[in-house]
């Protein structure tokens, strides 16, 4: 058994048995963060219903903590409002796998940059999405055609 000096059993339990592990067949919002030439990568995978994370999935190229970090990740925002994962740090998931040495606090880090950037691109879409429904609407109301 490989020594991990400073993970807890929480985290250790999310390495060994990682959740939610792979790809979404049909995702609303898909991001990669992390540079794989300077360290870890995450893919994390979302679908969104009614502003709420009804599905999570990850990948992550990189060590143990990044991959316990991922999955817990995805624990932690499934059934939760956009809203309140927005909200969530990386200071919240390192508490949540039991705390990380400080050499791997990156790993939170890199959790918390894919959520942010997941809503962006979640909203970005939804919002050019509204607009363009919006758009047709209204020049085919009726009455506006002539």
């Amino acid at each position: 058994m490989i020594d991990h000096p400073g993970y807890s059993e929480i985290l250790l339990d999310h390495y060994r048995h990682p959740r939610n592990v792979g790809d979404l067949a049909e995702p609303d919002v898909v991001v990669t963060v992390g540079n794989a030439d300077h360290g870890d990568v995450m893919r994390l995978s979302l679908r969104i219903d009614s502003g709420t994370v009804k599905e999570a999935r990850f990948k992550v190229f990189g060590c143990t903590a990044a991959i316990a970090a991922g999955s817990m990740t995805t624990e932690l925002i499934r059934g939760r409002s956009l809203e309140e994962v927005g909200m969530i740090t990386n200071a919240q998931v390192a508490q949540a796998l039991g705390g990380l040495p400080e050499s791997k606090v990156h790993c939170s880090i890199l959790a918390e940059q894919a959520l942010k950037e997941a809503i962006v691109l979640y909203r970005n879409r939804f919002l050019h999405r509204d607009t363009e429904q919006n758009t047709t609407r209204e020049t085919t109301a009726p009455g506006m055609n002539g």
